[in-house]
């Protein structure tokens, strides 16, 4: 690649706004991952109303703001959303993409970089420039990780969530020039449905993961499970702590097996090998082994411990900076005591 393309770029961080017309955390630490790159770009917005969004990151630093608006736009939608990115990317003329890798984006970017005869990258854990413009991202369920390199253009990076600095600024009023998108679909969005989980468990934001281990649904000391004792401890927790809930794939799947199982716990408080890869500053195990296939996903939380009655666990073998070797029921019902 020639050492001096990165100075040509011309870079488009795309953004949607979510329902209350807001950016999310993931939309600031794309823009944070950009204005970190030191050249100039343009901020494209997509959704039912997109100047509120932009006047919340006016002192961003973007070179340009442009915006397609209006309520065709605000579901997520293939159609809709594939025919706002390409538009506002072609009016930007964009030879480099930034965006976040929400649900909504990983969905319609690759196509987009296909009518745009791009090429795009997703799951990008980090976007740097230094004579050439480099990605970097985990394969194989986060275990090996490759820098990339592209000489083709227009290039899509789609960055995944907590890997960069959220941008932080002032609000003002951003200039954002309107860009006519004719909203063609024959899908109509009537609602959203969520698994039923009893309650919202799941916190991206939250400082603290909270994961449950099979554990907590097995005979205990009495030669009984306490399913109904576990619950109560784990959402009390969870009330006082504001914390996210990740489950073991063990301890989900226990309902298939014929187990109790708790309520509350769903497939998409599944990390791991085969469930999600959160990136909280803290996370602590409880009645979980730290057996590679789980711990895999905890390879973004900077500071694990764990509690678990065997002192031989896999958490034990330099996976955790602390173990507590103790029984979860007590020590979870003393924390309570104790946030209480």
């Amino acid at each position: 690649m020639d050492p001096g393309v990165t100075a040509m770029e011309t870079i488009l961080v795309l953004l949607h706004t979510e329902s209350d017309g807001t950016l999310a955390r993931s939309a600031l630490e794309t823009l944070g991952v950009a204005r970190a790159l030191g050249m100039p770009f343009s901020v494209g917005l997509a959704g039912a109303d997109v100047q509120a969004a932009a006047d919340s990151i006016a002192a961003c630093g973007a070179t340009r703001f442009i915006g397609v608006g209006g309520a065709e736009f605000a579901p997520s939608r293939y159609s809709t959303d594939a025919a706002a990115a390409e538009a506002l990317a072609r009016a930007a003329g964009a030879t480099v993409i930034l965006a976040p890798a929400t649900s909504r984006w990983n969905r319609v970017m690759p196509g987009v970089a296909h009518r745009l005869g791009g090429r795009a990258d997703t799951h990008a854990t980090g976007v740097s420039a230094d004579g050439s413009l480099r990605v970097t991202r985990w394969y194989y369920r986060q275990r090996m990780e490759a820098v990339i390199e592209r000489a083709h253009r227009p290039w899509a990076i789609l960055v995944e969530g907590g890997c960069g600095e959220a941008l932080t600024g002032a609000a003002g009023t951003a200039s954002v020039e309107t860009i006519a998108v004719e909203a063609q679909s024959r899908t109509e969005v009537e609602g959203l449905q969520s698994p039923k989980t009893g309650q919202q468990t799941i916190r991206p934001d939250a400082e603290l993961l909270f994961v449950t281990g099979a554990g907590w649904s097995k005979n205990q000391a009495d030669g009984k499970p306490h399913v109904e004792e576990a619950e109560r401890l784990i959402l009390g927790f969870l009330d006082a702590t504001q914390a996210s809930l990740g489950s073991s794939k063990s301890l989900v799947d226990l309902s298939g097996e014929g187990q109790a199982v708790l309520g509350f716990l769903s497939h998409l408080n599944q990390i791991g090998q085969t469930g999600a890869t959160p990136r909280h500053r803290k996370g602590l195990a409880t009645c979980c082994h730290g057996e590679e296939p789980h711990v895999v996903g905890w390879r973004f939380v900077t500071e694990r411990r764990a509690v678990n009655l065997d002192a031989n666990c896999g958490w034990a073998r330099g996976k955790a900076d602390v173990v507590y070797v103790a029984d979860a029921f007590e020590v979870m019902a003393q924390v309570n005591a104790l946030l209480r």
